[in-house]
């Protein structure tokens, strides 16, 4: 229960998908049940749509997802269902709209279960035709690319699919599955999604569905957000990390230069505070995915290290190190870090994973005895940190969203918490220093 999950109640949808699987089998007729025989629903639900064209509309987004890069999300989320069925969907951005996409926050009028919770728990939630309404928790960190945060584009994809009056399906990587898959290389439509969604619309023209690969979709959507990237720095000059708010990770060299990373891209600071970038992350260092989770820089033989999934990488310079990428379990750290650091007190590699933090001995590559701990030893620091940077003072700066905190090593504790963009001049952002005290 703890994976991201849809809001959705499941009522119903086994019993939907036995009677589907039984008719694969018996060859028999999809057509509705006489009406004394029909399944009883409530007024407010409806089996399907009775048209065809469909229109939609985005009511509102987040603040850190441009219009342009979500409208081409949305678009390629219908498109999906409309290749492997009759429908055909158009966006409407004023007049009525069939389908309307928005965001929320906390309770909105949706009656107290299906208020929203913020960061974790149901991400979303949609209503079956007739209301034809998809509602997103707008406390979530989306993403159109497929790095920290949630996929939006895949809960879209899964929400429309309510809103066209498909339940869920428990076969375990279904797009209508109650848990929301990543973007992965397999087709994103499974067989089971495509005959949900033929019973209720018919066939395609031509009678040949399209079924799109992850993968295909997912260079679509990094090239996407690197145009994003691009046409906001040139809005207002600043980085998008600065406008958003957001990035994956950050770490810092020897000479004081800053590496923020967001996505298929990255952005240098220098130790006088020049901005540079973005860049593209496999320009500079091939190997690596289009996207990492966590990124340090060792002092001590000025390696540098990066994070994704289950695997770490090392390098020289620009040049892989011999044996790398290495498995994160054979090393003894966990998959998916929440960050990582070099921390010179201890002389080893800190990895933070929800509520322990791991320690990485770099001369051997095997995690020092004695370890994992428990994160409550950082006193005041928080789950979840998405990076860490050590100043020339010593103190190490934590952050997580658009929040830093300032931790001690002598008092080892933290002493300080702020917001970064707005209170830290050397990350990029050119604003003025403020911040708030911890005693």
């Amino acid at each position: 229960m703890a994976e991201p999950r849809c809001g959705v109640s499941d009522e119903g949808s086994q019993q939907i998908w036995a009677k589907r699987v039984n008719i694969i089998f018996t060859a028999r007729s999809s057509a509705p049940m006489a009406p004394w025989r029909r399944r009883k629903r409530s007024a407010v639900r409806a089996d399907k749509w009775y048209k065809r064209h469909l229109a939609y509309r985005i009511e509102n987004w987040p603040s850190h997802l441009s219009l342009g890069s979500l409208r081409l999300a949305v678009n390629a989320a219908f498109q999906l269902w409309s290749n492997v069925s009759g429908l055909v969907f158009q966006e409407a951005p004023e007049g009525p709209a069939d389908i309307r996409l928005a965001f929320y926050e906390g309770d909105h009028n949706d009656g107290a279960s299906n208020a929203f919770d913020g960061p974790g728990g149901a991400l979303a939630h949609a209503f079956l035709p007739r209301r034809g309404e998809a509602h997103f928790d707008m406390a979530e960190r989306w993403t159109l690319n497929g790095h920290k945060g949630h996929n939006l584009f895949m809960v879209m994809a899964h929400e429309i699919g309510h809103t066209l009056g498909l339940e869920h399906s428990p076969v375990r990587h279904a797009l209508m599955s109650p848990y929301y898959r990543k973007l992965g290389r397999s087709l994103v439509v499974s067989w089971d999604d495509i005959l949900a969604v033929q019973q209720l619309y018919g066939k395609p023209p031509g009678d040949r569905p399209v079924r799109l690969p992850g993968e295909v979709l997912h260079a679509a959507l990094q090239e996407w957000e690197f145009m994003d990237v691009l046409n906001r720095r040139q809005s207002n000059g600043l980085p998008l990390y600065c406008q958003s708010g957001l990035f994956d990770a950050i770490t810092g060299d020897q000479n004081g230069t800053i590496a923020v990373f967001r996505g298929s891209v990255y952005w240098t600071v220098s130790a006088d505070g020049v901005v540079s970038g973005p860049l593209p992350l496999r320009q500079s260092w091939s190997d690596l995915p289009v996207a990492i989770e966590a990124a340090a820089f060792s002092p001590l033989d000025a390696k540098w290290f990066f994070f994704k999934g289950k695997r770490m990488w090392r390098y020289s310079g620009r040049v892989l190190d011999p044996g790398f990428p290495k498995q994160s379990v054979e090393l003894g750290l966990p998959r998916h870090p929440d960050c990582a650091f070099y921390y010179a007190p201890l002389g080893h590699m800190v990895l933070f994973k929800g509520s322990r933090y791991f320690v990485l001995n770099l001369q051997t590559l095997l995690q020092e005895p004695y370890y994992p701990r428990r994160l409550k030893d950082w006193t005041g620091v928080p789950q979840g940190t998405n990076g860490v940077l050590s100043r020339p003072d010593g103190r190490l700066y934590l952050f997580r969203e658009q929040q830093y905190w300032r931790f001690d090593p002598l008092k080892v504790r933290v002493t300080r918490v702020g917001q970064w963009a707005k209170e830290l001049s050397w990350i990029g952002c050119g604003e003025g220093p403020q911040s708030n005290n911890i005693l």
